[in-house]
């Protein structure tokens, strides 16, 4: 089976760090597991991985903190937060960190390799080599970039795919759920909280010039030009 690519396991427990990487292995990845935080970012600036399936709670130096260093390094590789409690939710994907996505302990090893998969393949996917603009803000589909008339803005995966999903298709109304399954690529049964926080960091990064609207009881929307 050809690689995949290298994911970084970042996890202090032997029993479900072993388990994670039998079933990333098996799918086709390759797997280097670090079980604390500076051992992890050090690993992150070395090796390159393609994802990074990052435990919050380590000792020392906890995954927050691996994921705040990692962008403040520029490095926009993709994020899969492992978390013990589903009311840090909102903390792992915040407005300073850009992580891409989560899973909750206890979690289904299979979910967990569909999850880097699709955040992978967001990130890899073929571009279309079309430009979409909307109240300010430019994306470039091929080259996966972002603009404001401030500037290039930097963008998760998941934020860019979020936004184009919205910008390919003005004026049309997305709930949540339809969102979720559209850009996360699963049931709203996983929680559409996601949405909204990944809303929120998309308008704090694009700031004024943020073209997506709020439509009350049903989701959101960009404007037509």
């Amino acid at each position: 089976m050809e690689s995949r690519g290298l994911v970084l396991v970042v996890e202090d427990d032997p029993a479900i760090a072993e388990l994670v990487t039998l079933y990333l292995r098996r799918d086709g990845f390759g797997v280097q597991v670090e079980t604390d935080g500076q051992a992890a970012l050090a690993a992150a600036r070395r090796v390159k991985p393609v994802a990074v399936v990052l435990d919050i709670g380590l000792p020392g130096m906890d995954g927050i903190e691996v994921c705040r260093a990692m962008r403040k390094d520029g490095d926009w590789t993709p994020v899969l937060f492992v978390t013990a409690r589903d009311d840090e939710v909102d903390r792992v994907l915040g407005l300073e960190l850009g992580a891409d996505d989560y899973v909750t302990k206890p979690f289904s090893p299979r979910e967990l390799v569909a999850r880097v998969r699709t955040v992978l393949r967001r990130a890899n996917g073929p571009g279309a080599g079309e430009v979409l603009s909307a109240g300010g803000t430019r994306l470039d589909l091929g080259e996966r970039r972002v603009w404001t008339d401030a500037g290039e803005v930097a963008l998760t995966s998941t934020e860019f795919d979020l936004l184009a999903h919205l910008m390919r298709r003005p004026g049309q109304v997305f709930d949540r759920a339809q969102l979720l399954s559209a850009v996360w690529g699963y049931a709203a049964a996983a929680g559409t909280r996601t949405v909204d926080v990944h809303i929120a960091q998309l308008r704090a990064k694009l700031g004024a010039q943020c073209p997506i609207r709020t439509v009350r009881s049903v989701g959101y929307s960009v404007e037509r030009q």
